[in-house]
């Protein structure tokens, strides 16, 4: 449990321990904030990144809602809000990679009540990850057991030195384990990348690919790993690798006691898609014919892993789901936020946690801005300035409890180390399910009387 220290030199300095971070997908919860007021002024063992996130937040001083660029009261907020969402025809929702779980739970049901879509910002990260999981499995661990096991660690497309400071200090190539007693001096790094980056660096061995080849460089350690052989030349011109370089990788893999694949954005948003996640996916369980080897995505956003647990325990579905009939139906490209907004189909929006006005293409973005839509973020963004409803809410970990989902689907609780003047996402949308229920239910009840034959 968190604790707060008593020793202060004021009545405001305080120490919260094991606070967790939100900023990255390894959701670090062994940081200690020494916290004065509503600032943060150190964040014990967390990274660049962490330190940033903790150490620059501040709480922003716009009214907690705003309906059509005016202040207005958080009550107004979610009356409007609900009646937008009950009186569309085809609303979308997206986002909930920044918020807690039990937030993303409440967003779903709304989608349901509303009978719209639901989709999260995976759609645009591991989206291919997710339908590659569908279609050949996953063989998985804990973060937990690549920090006690792995002797070969491998990061194909993934940049975690960058994007993920402490991943390779608190999981996967440094810390000393139970099989892996002298740490790094017991694993073995490879990075597979089309660019020599900081994580190759560090690495063992790295291997240089040819970009958009990742499809044929996995299907070539699959059929290496079947003893089936290949024509160097043949090779060499397909994944810009000699076949003596892939064999060395093969050989290595075989001997591994537990051996680890981390993949990010370079293999899943390149050429091939989730054909790509699914070769991957598809070498991995190959592999176990051999010895122990898993995979997993490297997630970014802090609770994008769950988002996606979310959506999938409620809807069967982990993005991009559909719940306009009743039941829900899953179709990337067609359910998608992005593609739903570049075609115009949307006809309301509610976006939680996320900025689609800074990143989404340039059709989706001018939709989006001629429909009514609802913005919540703790601070002002592109989307939340031409909201139609924008809810200024706490930050999920600084100043909110809850729940979130390291990259590895473990949950981790949250420890906030402040309170916020701005109600949480949670608050609000609650208030906006009981709401859009209430329509709901009026409206159905005037639907069944008009059908009701006049009496005589």
């Amino acid at each position: 449990m968190a604790t707060v220290s008593s020793e202060s030199q004021s009545d405001q300095l305080k120490v919260v321990t094991d606070a967790t971070c939100t900023f990255c997908g390894c959701v670090c919860d062994d940081i200690d904030l020494t916290v004065d007021g509503h600032t943060i002024t150190k964040a014990k063992r967390a990274c660049v990144l962490g330190t940033a996130w903790f150490l620059n937040h501040d709480v922003d001083d716009r009214p907690s809602c705003m309906i059509k660029g005016k202040p207005a009261t958080v009550e107004e907020g979610i009356e409007h809000a609900s009646q937008v969402l009950a009186n569309s025809r085809y609303p979308l929702i997206y986002g909930l990679s920044d918020t807690t779980s039990e937030s993303q739970r409440v967003a779903v049901s709304i989608a349901d009540w509303i009978g719209g879509i639901v989709d999260t910002t995976t759609s645009v990260c591991h989206g291919p990850s997710g339908m590659a999981f569908q279609g050949v499995g996953e063989v998985t661990c804990s973060l937990g057991e690549v920090r006690n096991r792995g002797d070969l660690i491998m990061f194909w497309g993934s940049n975690p030195a960058e994007s993920h400071p402490r991943h390779f200090t608190k999981y996967s190539l440094m810390p000393k384990g139970m099989f892996v007693p002298n740490g790094r001096k017991d694993r073995t790094c490879v990075v597979v990348d089309v660019r020599k980056t900081k994580s190759a660096n560090a690495a063992d061995i790295f291997i240089p690919i040819k970009p958009r080849r990742d499809f044929e460089g996995l299907w070539t350690l699959r059929a290496l790993a079947k003893g089936i052989e290949l024509d160097p030349a043949q090779t060499l011109e397909d994944t810009g690798v000699e076949l003596s370089v892939w064999q060395d990788l093969m050989d290595r893999m075989k001997a591994a006691k537990f051996g680890v694949i981390f993949f990010g954005m370079g293999l899943t948003m390149t050429r091939g898609k989730h054909a790509n996640s699914e070769a991957l996916l598809a070498l991995t369980r190959d592999m176990n014919d051999h010895t122990r080897f898993v995979c997993k995505p490297n997630r970014g956003h802090g609770n994008v892993t769950g988002a996606d647990n979310v959506v999938a325990w409620r809807t069967g579905y982990p993005f991009g789901v559909n719940l306009a009939r009743g039941y829900p139906r899953f179709n990337p490209g067609e359910y998608t936020a992005s593609d739903v907004l570049a075609r115009g189909e949307a006809d309301a929006a509610m976006i939680i946690a996320s900025d689609p006005m800074a990143n989404f293409n340039e059709p989706a973005r001018q939709h989006l801005a001629s429909i009514p839509y609802i913005a919540f973020d703790p601070k002002e963004t592109p989307t939340t300035r031409h909201a139609e409803v924008a809810f200024t809410v706490a930050t999920y970990g600084i100043n909110v409890p809850g729940t979130v989902y390291r990259m590895d689907d473990v949950p981790i609780p949250l420890r906030p180390a402040f309170e916020s003047p701005h109600p949480s996402d949670l608050q609000i949308l609650e208030g906006i399910e009981e709401r859009v229920k209430e329509l709901k239910a009026i409206g159905l009840a005037g639907q069944a009387s008009s059908l009701r034959p006049n009496a005589v």
